[in-house]
């Protein structure tokens, strides 16, 4: 039977990653109709919308990953959107600082792997440490120059007016509630009623493993989300640091601890942590949904992931439930913050996928079904990142069902 279609292309998700997706889909097959589908009545409400606005440099992430290649390339491709629109940024540079010898020893291996990604990071001993940075205490640092802030969900605005005037329809204010494939079309029940096209690309975020199973992949992971707590620091303490002050990560975990972030309004930010929310969308204690709680219970992965993780989950929740402990991690670095500098500021919530055997995945990971493809793990970072995976799922799309797409 045939379908009557409302697009060529479906893009579900109106985040930083999909908005990128349509817009160059749109520049590189101008022939095509496209339709992205948004569940909330604006772009960049999730993820984008909630994250530190850094314009990551690629210093974390495993040589040859998806995450060190998009990272680099993103951050340049970034800044020269930015520059390209009138955008805001700030090249003001990222100090990983280590405050013990333990910490000393994991940021010479964070300096060898900055190298092998191509970058030119700058090891300061103590002294030069503090020349630089005050306030800042540590026994040792790297300095990455090219980092940077940004504000993505103005990037994002300004990629789907891109988008819109290369001829995409964007329309909000549909959350999907089923996603089904068909021999012929992908079909989204919305919000806003029924959408038919004949292919998908799924940028779901939070909700990326249900719309995946939904077009009948055979998942191995499931999405876990983790809330980053932040807070704001007075207008007093705007000029505490010239740089972005982040901790040695451990590197058992995907996060990356809490750090002193320059925003590009003028202030400075302290987060996040990483504490298990009750809710895919909980950004908030109270936000509690059952059906998330019972979907992550009858995973075996979760449980595995907690018993793996347990010691530091526990101190993110204490950390979390009382604010001197959060307070302590900050003053590790930075001694002269009070618990009265730590003002309320939102949260973001983080869509973590954690595999069957409980570990959580590290990389970007990308599925196809038989007609969609879908971006099923994309953490920090994809908003720096944004662009180069847009530009990767163009190509995926093309080498997976380009031939087949024609005009409707």
């Amino acid at each position: 039977m045939s379908t009557p279609f409302d697009a060529d292309v479906l893009i579900v998700g109106g985040g930083i990653v999909g908005i990128s997706t349509a817009m160059q889909l749109a520049e590189r097959r101008p022939e095509l109709s496209i339709l992205v589908v948004e569940q909330e009545d604006a772009l960049a409400g999730h993820q984008t919308g909630h994250n530190s606005g850094v314009i990551h440099a690629g210093v974390y992430y495993a040589p040859g990953s998806f995450k060190a290649e998009f990272c680099k390339k993103g951050a340049a491709a970034t800044f020269d959107f930015c520059a390209r629109h009138d955008l805001p940024t700030e090249r003001c540079g990222k100090l990983i600082v280590a405050t013990n010898a333990i910490e000393a020893s994991r940021l010479q291996d964070l300096r060898v792997r900055a190298e092998a990604n191509g970058l030119d990071p700058e090891f300061l001993d103590e002294a030069a440490l503090r020349a630089l940075e005050p306030n800042i205490v540590g026994v040792s640092a790297i300095l990455v120059a090219s980092s940077g802030i940004t504000d993505y969900p103005a990037i994002t605005r300004k990629m789907a007016e891109l988008a819109a005037a290369s001829g995409v329809v964007i329309q909000c204010g549909a959350g999907v509630l089923e996603l089904r494939e068909e021999n012929d079309a992908v079909i989204a029940a919305t919000t806003r009623g029924e959408f038919g096209a004949r292919h998908a690309i799924v940028c779901a975020g939070l909700m990326a493993d249900r719309l995946a199973e939904m077009c009948g992949l055979n998942l191995d992971f499931r999405i876990v989300p983790f809330r980053g707590e932040y807070f704001r620091l007075p207008e007093t303490r705007n000029d505490i640091v010239r740089h972005l002050i982040y901790p040695v990560p451990n590197p058992e975990l995907p996060f990356l601890g809490v750090h002193l972030t320059r925003m590009i309004g003028g202030y400075v930010t302290v987060g996040p942590n990483a504490v298990l929310a009750l809710a895919r969308e909980g950004y908030r204690w109270r936000d509690v949904s059952l059906r998330d709680l019972a979907e992550m219970a009858a995973f075996p992965g979760f449980w595995r992931m907690l018993g793996g993780h347990g010691r530091a989950g526990v101190a993110e929740l204490r950390n979390s439930l009382w604010r001197k402990g959060y307070l302590d991690q900050c003053r590790k670095y930075c001694p002269q913050l009070e618990l009265d500098d730590l003002q309320p500021y939102p949260a973001g919530v983080r869509a973590q996928a954690v595999m069957r055997d409980g570990s959580m995945v590290h990389d970007f990971l990308v599925r196809r079904s038989s007609r969609s493809l879908h971006v099923c793990n994309a953490p920090s970072p994809a908003a720096t990142s944004a662009l180069p995976i847009g530009e990767h799922l163009v190509g995926e799309f093309e080498r997976s069902f380009g031939p087949a797409v024609s005009s409707s």
